[in-house]
């Protein structure tokens, strides 16, 4: 008898995305009663409004979100909390708490600064009561006016108290980026959830619990860290997630047969969305035959420092970024080629980007793809970086760039692990685990050299008909050095 699921669970993609993904009617009756109740976000917000948020609870711990104004679901939570992997049945209760509706409170006189919890006026109207009804009846004063006075001060501050019991078990994070970020991790862990939950093979439970810790460590680490500072140990956890929901799908979307027997392994996919009118046709480059030269651009060798012996012209950026969908229907995008010249486009930050372009071209071969994460490691390990220039905000005009047509450029969706292989030095490696086999598996220069054939293979097909257009109105390349 096989546990095998025969109805697969939603792609890992689209979880969490929007609010109640699986429940799109509890997102208009939440949505309902905060227009009805609370302040919702819309284009008059300034930084000292605070909206209502819609607590989503999941088994992991929840997503708040804000109401837009417009109607339209929100695409990024406000604010993600993530319970402890040891939870009790007492700390569970607790994420009910803290998620419950936000209390509603009373403005005080005009004259008086503050407010008060609606149910704190309550409980002192009833006490009040209860108290002139106690009196009534021969209870002394010295006895009733102390309940009287302290039972809504109780129900005023008693909550906050309990709120803060309650978040010792509970790590939560906001912001842009801390969001983004836990929100792509809490979306695989989902799936790892979700594939657990519809069998009982070992290899799955074990998958859903490493996936656990994981999201728990990089929420820990982005309360205290920024994304930035944090980035080498968030990556770390996200190449986890990503292999282990990748092991799950194999052996869970298979009827009949071993799970992986029709199940392509990453070097097999496809890098991406392909180039106009390009069909793959040729093999693979990590299953080319010995002595087979690969195509012009990459250059199979050990990348080490530049020997600064000149620049070498049609040589190309690779970087990775924040995804993206150029259209509705269409494939993610999280990785772009530029042609090392738009380094000297007027809309990139400059001088840094001309700075880069001249780290970038010096001492290359012609044709020869460099990732960004080789420019960190020629630039002792991007110690050197402030020196050169802002990668970042070059990066991003780079890919402003790209979207608006205002140059060519290779766009691809590439699978999580060649992804992380291209975001690693030359000589570094990935780590996966494999929870059926419990054991680690490495990927190293060789699976990355691969990686950069391959996209070499979409490359030529372009630069074969008409070479890249790096933009109009370049500035000067930088002085040769000496």
């Amino acid at each position: 008898m096989t546990d095998t699921l025969r109805t697969p669970p939603p792609a890992a993609a689209g979880q969490h995305r929007r609010p109640f993904t699986l429940d799109p009617g509890r997102w208009e009756a939440e949505r309902s009663r905060a227009l009805r109740t609370g302040h919702v976000r819309d284009h008059t917000c300034t930084a000292e409004c605070e909206p209502v948020l819609v607590y989503e609870r999941t088994r992991w711990g929840w997503l708040a979100w804000t109401v837009p104004g417009d109607g339209t679901p929100p695409e990024q939570p406000h604010q993600i909390g993530v319970l402890t992997p040891t939870a009790s049945r007492m700390q569970r209760l607790s994420l009910r708490w803290l998620t419950r509706h936000s209390a509603q409170r009373l403005a005080l006189a005009p004259t008086i600064p503050g407010s008060l919890r609606l149910s704190a006026a309550a409980v002192a109207l009833v006490s009040l009561l209860a108290g002139l009804f106690a009196m009534g009846h021969g209870v002394p004063v010295d006895v009733v006016l102390p309940g009287m006075v302290l039972a809504p001060i109780l129900a005023e501050h008693l909550p906050g108290q309990l709120d803060a019991r309650a978040r010792e078990h509970v790590r939560s994070v906001e912001g842009d980026g801390a969001c983004r970020y836990l929100q792509r991790l809490a979306a695989l862990h989902t799936s790892l959830g979700q594939a657990a939950a519809g069998g009982d093979r070992y290899e799955l439970r074990r998958a859903a619990e490493i996936g656990r810790h994981a999201l728990w460590d990089a929420a820990g680490l982005l309360q205290t860290q920024d994304t930035r500072s944090a980035s080498a140990d968030l990556i770390a956890r996200e190449r986890l997630m990503v292999q282990l929901a990748d092991q799950v799908a194999q052996r869970t979307y298979t009827e009949d047969g071993p799970a992986d027997a029709d199940q392509r392994g990453w070097h097999e996919r496809p890098l991406g969305p392909y180039p106009p009118g390009f069909e793959q046709t040729a093999q693979p480059a990590s299953r080319r035959t010995p002595g087979t030269t690969p195509l012009k651009g990459f250059h199979p060798m050990p990348e080490t420092q530049p020997d600064h012996a000149g620049h070498a012209a049609d040589v190309y950026l690779l970087f990775a970024h924040e995804p993206y969908h150029p259209g509705p229907g269409a494939q993610e995008i999280n990785t772009t080629l530029v042609a090392a010249a738009t380094l000297l486009h007027p809309r990139v930050r400059q001088p840094d980007g001309a700075q880069i372009h001249d780290c970038l071209t010096q001492g290359r071969h012609p044709g020869e793809i460099i990732p960004l994460a080789t420019l960190t490691h020629e630039l002792n390990g991007g110690a050197d970086w402030p020196t050169v220039g802002d990668w970042e905000s070059v990066t991003s005009d780079l890919l402003q760039l790209v979207r608006e047509g205002e140059c060519d450029a290779l766009s691809l969706g590439l699978p999580e692990i060649p992804r992380a292989l291209i975001c690693t030095g030359p000589h570094s490696h990935v780590r996966t685990y494999d929870a059926a086999a419990n054991e680690f598996i490495s990927y190293g220069p060789a699976e990355r050299a691969a990686v950069l054939a391959e996209v070499d293979t979409f490359l030529a097909c372009l630069v074969a008909e008409q070479e890249f257009w790096p933009g109009e109105g370049l500035l000067p390349p930088l002085c040769k050095r000496v």
